[in-house]
């Protein structure tokens, strides 16, 4: 990667700060804003230099370091990922949520005189036209001022959205100014730590190998439409059976078992279904939402006793969910659209867009379930927990750009 974001907070916030965020990034608005404009001279010039040298200068890779790391740490604060005022010269390790550029490396020239046209993807990933990393920290970040003014404290998965967000946001930027030639990475897992996903009722089993048929991608669309039938019809059954399983675990505490039966297989195709239509999952799937018939499958744990105060309120309390997983579903749009255009080059589906398109699907999965009250287990909206990607090796004498990874 061309960057890592590193995160180091203890997720407590100052509600003060929080109320007064904007106010107090003022100053550093303005000083972004010059800094960009140089920035902005010395990316050029680093591009021109690392044409001619094969590697960038050194005075030029530390200045644009420090803009990208000052850039990662006010956007950290700015976005709630993190709670100290941040200073002005993105000095290394002086932040709770840190960038940690890849080190200064030849790089193929032939990529680097390409570089903009070869950044168009991750640009339209990361980009706040489009729905998507741009697009889930803010959502998170706006949904998180009101937890943090009424808890003191950043939801996990909230700061862990964000900061995934930041963190690609800053991979593409590192790209862009030629510190590193190695593709951005939209992979979760590849972040670094984010923190470990709380337990849940609801989980995501991802068993896909990446490959995909190049016919069966391009007429993706057309196949899912038996599916789309399907899910509406069933749709409307689950919509009456969810209203009736509200009534009964009002009454029982629990949801029956002949109900969450029903529902979890719905919401289980619904997975199997989707998957397979924005390419996160390969083969045709069935009708029927059978456990374990689906490489992207949903595993749903049996009925459980329910608080029925969250019961009588759920469709309120879901609203902040409901509102972040449209943003997610956003993502997971463009890692469809995107890798479209990687599995037919390829047959392969990018890794990065998979598992982007995974963490959608699971929190779609775990926000349904709450509405339709699987579980009362508030869905958790952060990206798994991953250990840091292992270094490539610095290649020789490359031939050709590779293929764009996610």
């Amino acid at each position: 990667m061309p960057a890592r974001v590193i995160v180091e907070d203890d997720l407590r916030r100052s509600r003060v700060t929080v109320f007064f965020r904007l106010l107090l990034c003022i100053p550093h608005f303005v000083w972004f804003a010059l800094w960009t404009v140089v920035a902005l001279l010395a990316g050029i010039a680093n591009w021109v230099a690392t044409l001619a040298l094969g590697r960038p200068p050194s005075a030029l890779y530390r200045f644009l370091s420090a803009y990208l790391r000052y850039s990662t740490h006010l956007n950290a604060f700015l976005f709630l990922a993190a709670n100290p005022f941040p200073g002005f010269t993105g000095r290394p390790e002086s932040y709770p949520v840190d960038l940690e550029i890849a080190p200064l490396a030849r790089q193929h020239r032939l990529k680097t005189l390409f570089r903009i046209f070869l950044a168009l993807p991750a640009l339209i990933m990361s980009n706040e036209r489009t729905p998507g990393a741009s697009s889930i920290r803010t959502t998170v970040a706006f949904l998180g001022w009101f937890a943090a003014l009424a808890t003191g404290r950043m939801p996990q998965g909230f700061r862990n959205g964000a900061a995934w967000g930041i963190g690609y946001g800053a991979q593409v930027g590192a790209y862009l100014f030629v510190l590193s030639d190695r593709y951005p990475n939209s992979d979760p897992h590849a972040t670094g730590i984010l923190g470990i996903q709380p337990a849940h009722p609801v989980r995501l089993r991802v068993d896909d190998d990446l490959r995909r048929s190049r016919v069966t991608v391009f007429f993706r669309v057309l196949l899912f439409v038996p599916h789309y039938i399907w899910l509406v019809l069933w749709g409307v059954v689950v919509a009456v059976t969810a209203v009736l399983n509200w009534f009964a675990t009002l009454a029982v505490g629990r949801s029956p078992a002949a109900f969450h039966r029903f529902i979890s297989a719905y919401l289980r195709y619904a997975t199997h279904a989707f998957a397979f239509v924005t390419l996160i999952g390969n083969p045709f799937p069935g009708f029927l939402g059978r456990p374990g018939s689906y490489p992207i499958d949903l595993e749903i744990d049996g009925p459980e006793r329910q608080h029925r105060l969250k019961t009588l309120f759920r469709l309120f309390l879901a609203l902040p969910a409901l509102a972040a997983n449209a943003a997610l579903s956003g993502a997971l749009f463009v890692a469809a659209f995107l890798g479209w255009f990687a599995a037919l080059v390829t047959g392969r589906m990018p890794m990065g867009f998979r598992n982007v398109g995974a963490w959608a699907l699971r929190y779609s999965a775990q926000v349904n379930a709450y509405v339709y009250l699987l579980t009362d287990r508030y869905p958790y909206s952060g990206p798994e927990a991953g250990e840091p990607e292992a270094p490539e090796p610095e290649p020789t004498e490359p031939e050709a750009p590779e293929p764009l990874p996610a």
